[in-house]
């Protein structure tokens, strides 16, 4: 098989990294290239505002400042996903509360989420996870409604597209007091089409190592919010409003991301479409050569951005079968994480020093232990991910499908 990091750095990539190091200027705050990205990005997914930082963690830290959670506020969030969808929510001093997930996809469950709201929600974080679409705008029509935040992580999904909303009702002129902001711009050149990051207040992206572009480690957030976008850039920079000085408006940390990152970035992003038009081109191969196969539940392709290729086997296995995958050079894998996040060993410990906090006063039946069932299946017994990228040819596709039909999971 093809490496499974399948990247595609090359002489561009080379060229970038040289302008920043012979300008002399390695630092975002008085350099170009970093502005020019947050550009480019905002251009790309039709926001107003982009800001970069130095990880997608930092990225999601980012988002979650953007909600303001007061001390021992919740952000619900799920159970499948990196650890750093969850560490920004405790860095806020808040209690990540787990919603179970759709057995199919590992995406957020809206009808989980809605029995978990309660007085101290204060957000809901969607992870569009192996660059599916999460149900963002059931999970948007929740907050609303509760009058919560809704967060996007977007870190395996660049140009993961969402279903087209439906048309509105006509209404009467005297009953709209102001025309209504649309829930999601179309990228220029793509008229009709919304993006994962667009439906929420704030969308999250990686530039990590194996993300479908990369700058080694890098993050981005879009928002349409302008206050919001002031709060996460000074957020960013230790608080520092530089339009007046040597002066500290708020608290912040220092989440810059340096030229040479931005400039990389720069680079990758130009060859963001190609690298989603190959995996989706490779991905729905795969899946005409597995449609019918019993005891595997295929992906549904729309909006994809194949991340990862996941397999859900309703009737298990999926341990066995990525094993058996993995000694025929598939690059196969069982549940994509040791345990789900709900079922982790970090919650047994101490948070800050020796305090729980705050997670000491955490309802046990809604904290960040509670029980999962779908996604403890899932990751124990029925998800198996294939590695996928943009470099994957037919004959690499035929290879994972004999494979996989070799191995025909139990019913």
């Amino acid at each position: 098989m093809a490496e499974p990091g399948g990247r595609t750095l090359g002489d561009e990539e080379v060229a970038a990294a040289e302008r920043v190091i012979r300008s002399g200027m390695l630092s975002a705050v008085w350099g170009t290239e970093a502005r020019a990205l947050e550009r480019e990005m905002a251009e790309l997914y039709g926001r107003r505002h982009a800001i970069a930082c130095s990880s997608g963690t930092a990225a999601l830290h980012l988002a979650v400042v953007a909600a303001a959670p007061d001390p021992g506020d919740e952000i619900i969030t799920t159970p499948i996903t990196d650890f750093g969808t969850v560490a920004p929510i405790l860095a806020q001093n808040a209690v990540p509360v787990f919603a179970d997930v759709d057995p199919e996809t590992g995406n957020l469950d809206p009808a989980a989420v809605a029995r978990l709201i309660g007085p101290r929600t204060r957000a809901i974080m969607a992870v569009h996870l192996f660059g599916a679409p999460a149900p963002v705008d059931e999970l948007r029509a929740l907050a609303d409604e509760h009058g919560l935040v809704l967060l996007e992580d977007c870190a395996q999904a660049w140009l993961t597209e969402l279903p087209p909303l439906p048309p509105r009702p006509a209404t009467p002129l005297a009953a709209v007091p102001r025309p209504a902001a649309p829930l999601a711009a179309a990228p220029p050149g793509d008229a009709g089409v919304r993006l994962a990051g667009t439906a929420g207040a704030v969308g999250c992206f990686s530039l990590q190592q194996w993300k479908h572009v990369t700058c080694g480690d890098g993050g981005l957030v879009i928002t349409d919010d302008d206050a919001l976008a002031r709060t996460m850039r000074l957020f960013s920079d230790k608080g520092w409003d530089r339009a007046a000085g040597r002066s500290h408006a708020s608290f912040g940390l220092n989440y810059r991301m340096t030229e040479l990152q931005a400039a990389v970035a720069r680079a990758q992003l130009a060859k963001l479409p190609g690298v989603v038009e190959a995996r989706r081109r490779t991905a729905v191969r795969l899946l005409e050569e597995l449609g019918g196969l019993d005891g595997v539940r295929l992906p549904r392709p729309e909006g994809h951005a194949w991340w990862l290729f996941p397999l859900v086997l309703p009737g298990g296995g999926a341990r066995e079968m990525a094993a058996a995958l993995a000694g025929e050079g598939i690059p196969a894998r069982a549940g994509y994480l040791e345990q789900p996040l709900n079922r982790a060993p970090v919650w047994s410990g101490p948070v800050y020093g020796t305090s729980r906090f705050p997670l000491d006063g955490a309802d046990a039946g809604r904290g960040p232990t509670a029980a999962c069932p779908e996604a403890e299946r899932l990751v124990a017994d029925t998800l198996l991910v294939i590695d996928w990228n943009e470099n994957y040819t037919d004959a690499h596709v035929t290879a994972v499908a004999d494979a996989i039909r070799k191995y025909r999971p139990r019913p």
